[in-house]
């Protein structure tokens, strides 16, 4: 793969040039034998083909991306999710993202010894969201109640109750209250979490007898915090080692598909109804014990904080040497620059007593006294305007298309974070102290 082809703009040529060269790449990498056993100058070689294919990945993207993806939606008239439309684009353009035999080696694999084939659907991601048309439409296929969501609804609506392996939901009065229960790692977030919190959200929109939704932590069994509950402490570093988060499905999916509808509610499925339904909801998150990380994360879209005195947050980005999702657009947004910097970049934790705080729990009271502000919250938000003005402040705040292209770079850089050294050499030593 010393020579590159050279693209013409035909979208038929270009396309099997491509499919050529990454058929070369993949014969490549499979001679030079699996990622753990390959020396300095297999690597380096490995390396070298992945460049270049990628370099054409980028450039067939940067020609045909409107094209790919209205040929994959059947011209924007299916909304596909992140993993469906991966899947469709692959089999309709073969080379132009891994294949399912490739992506199914690196998920058996712990992240150190993977090929990297998630930074290749990064390059494809990263160019759908960079696309207004493209970008947006995928944004709003991800913000459709999910269908185990709606398989789960009428239990819900039967029993104001559902229960699922990493979350609990229950109604009672105006508030549809999830409560994460990921409790045998403190309720750090993997794709379990991931999966059962939006389908949780969904049923919390969908429901037509609460009009208030409530995210807190159960409580623990850890030993050190048994009896307690606790928020969230954050990405699984263990289930990072071992190469069990999944890129599309947690690190896309979070961002796009729960905490996008926390935030905007569902996208409408009658868009043309009149009057037009706002498909969301106020959310009051409950903070115990810490939000870290992602629960940190989880905060900065939700229309009221409540947190316990004696609880914090903190955004470890800079130790665990990935991007903390979204957070890097809201929390400057929300506080000041410098704190942002401050948190992000230097590591700082902020516990709910400090001045500082206030940027992020709106509500702070004893632990003993979170179950009587929840529920003053909850009836609070419950007023018939809070809806509409909820919808005008997230469209002031926070425009989709701002969001939109924010995502396209953290597609993009989230993916190449994965793979560097750092991340692989901290989840590796995370992973072999935690659990000794």
């Amino acid at each position: 793969m010393t020579t590159l082809p050279q693209y013409l703009g035909d979208l038929g040529y270009d396309h099997a040039e491509l499919r050529a060269a990454a058929t070369e790449c993949g014969r490549i990498l499979h001679e030079l034998g699996p990622v753990a056993d390959r020396d300095d100058d297999r690597a380096a070689r490995a390396a070298r083909a992945h460049h270049a294919v990628r370099a054409l990945r980028r450039e067939f993207l940067r020609k045909h991306l409107s094209a790919v993806y209205l040929s994959a939606t059947d011209n924007l008239r299916e909304s596909l999710r992140l993993s469906e439309l991966a899947a469709t684009v692959t089999t309709q353009f073969p080379g132009l993202l891994p294949e399912p035999g490739q992506l199914a080696a690196d998920a058996s694999a712990v992240q150190a010894h993977k090929e990297g084939w998630e930074i290749d659907q990064g390059i494809f991601f990263h160019a759908v969201f960079s696309d207004p048309v493209a970008g947006d439409h995928l944004l709003d296929a991800m913000r459709r109640p999910t269908s185990r969501a709606q398989a789960l609804l009428p239990d819900f609506e039967t029993t104001g109750r559902i229960t699922l392996p990493a979350a609990t939901l229950t109604r009672s009065g105006h508030a549809a209250t999830i409560t994460i229960t990921n409790t045998h790692c403190l309720n750090a977030e993997d794709n379990q979490h991931v999966a059962d919190l939006e389908t949780a959200v969904d049923l919390v929109l969908l429901d037509q007898q609460s009009t208030v939704g409530v995210v807190r932590g159960g409580e623990m069994t850890h030993p050190r915090y048994r009896g307690k509950r606790v928020f969230s402490a954050g990405i699984n570093l263990t289930q990072l080692h071992r190469g069990k988060i999944s890129y599309v499905e947690f690190l896309l999916g979070r961002e796009t598909g729960y905490i996008a509808k926390i935030l905007r509610g569902l996208s409408a499925t009658e868009p043309d109804e009149w009057p037009p339904r706002l498909h969301t909801k106020p959310w009051i998150a409950a903070v115990d014990t810490f939000a870290i990380g992602g629960g940190a994360q989880l905060l900065l879209v939700f229309d009221r904080v409540i947190a316990a005195a004696d609880s914090y947050f903190s955004l470890p980005a800079a130790q665990e040497g990935i991007v903390p999702g979204a957070a890097n657009l809201r929390l400057g947004r929300g506080s000041t620059s410098r704190l942002s910097r401050d948190v992000i970049l230097w590591g700082r934790k902020i516990r709910a007593t400090e001045p500082e705080a206030r940027y992020v729990f709106d509500s702070v009271v004893e632990p003993d006294t979170m179950d009587a502000e929840i529920a003053s919250a909850a009836e609070q938000l419950a007023a018939d305007a809070v809806v509409a003005n909820k919808h005008m402040i997230v469209t002031a705040e926070e425009p989709q298309d701002e969001f939109r292209r924010y995502m396209a770079e953290f597609a993009l850089h989230q993916a190449l974070r994965l793979y560097g050294l750092d991340v692989l050499a901290k989840v590796g030593r995370f992973s072999a102290g935690a659990h000794r």
